[in-house]
């Protein structure tokens, strides 16, 4: 049994995975934006899920959160699930604070990222980009910087499994009705990578899409594109990478 955090969790692609590892006897620890969000898992927290509140668009949230896992039992894997799809909150949310909890946190055995099939969209400039969210961010843009940071934890903690996953554009709040991907195929990826025993799922540094590694946009291996993000990253948080 693994006992693993899932950001985002209250709908969508996050619950669905809470709930398929929960069912599977793992100990899941949940989050929501706020009180209200958090409501719609009471069935996993009466059953025995952990919880966590917190706008991870505020970093002082996204703060108190991680001091809050830091006083409980260790996570064996952490699913950075949370996202938007457009906003001012683009940074905030996607890039910022799977940033800041993975720089917070102590690390897990595995970490998997959500990405998107459009990172290639993306652009690998680190000069210049609102981290703060003062206007609208670009969504291809985010994700190429978080499977970026993926990539980059691969490299630079070999000990841990870090991943992204590209869950496809599937039929949740966010993708739409009429999003033509499976939703069952869009969140058993992370669940395999957060706690398999197969051979592939044991590998690090992958860009994944349905259990199948792809090659990702050819700036998220290029190891000084990773290092000029972490730095922009450090930089603007203030939070460095911890060292082993």
């Amino acid at each position: 049994m693994s006992r693993i955090l899932i950001t985002g969790s209250a709908d969508g692609l996050g619950r669905l995975t809470a709930e398929a590892l929960h069912a599977q006897g793992h100990d899941v620890v949940v989050h929501a934006r706020n009180a209200d969000r958090a409501a719609h898992l009471h069935r996993l927290t009466d059953q025995g899920a952990g919880i966590v509140i917190g706008d991870v668009a505020d970093r002082n949230a996204l703060r108190h959160i991680a001091a809050e896992l830091a006083e409980q039992a260790p996570l064996d894997a952490v699913i950075h699930n949370v996202g938007v799809g457009g906003g001012r909150n683009v940074m905030p949310v996607n890039v910022i604070a799977p940033y800041l909890l993975t720089a917070l946190l102590p690390l897990p055995e595995r970490l998997v990222y959500l990405s998107s099939g459009s990172h290639f969209g993306g652009r690998p400039r680190v000069d210049g980009v609102d981290w703060k969210g003062k206007g609208a961010g670009s969504y291809s843009d985010s994700k190429l910087y978080v499977t970026t940071l993926a990539a980059a934890m691969a490299r630079l903690f070999p000990a841990v499994l870090s991943n992204s996953v590209d869950p496809g554009w599937v039929p949740t709040r966010m993708g739409g009705a009429g999003a033509p991907d499976s939703l069952e195929l869009g969140h058993r990826t992370q669940e395999w990578l957060a706690t398999s025993d197969d051979p592939e799922a044991h590998t690090s540094g992958g860009y994944w899409y349905h259990q199948h590694r792809r090659e990702p946009h050819s700036s998220v291996h290029d190891t000084a594109f990773q290092d000029r993000l972490l730095s922009a990253l450090a930089d603007e948080t203030g939070e460095r990478l911890p060292r082993l």
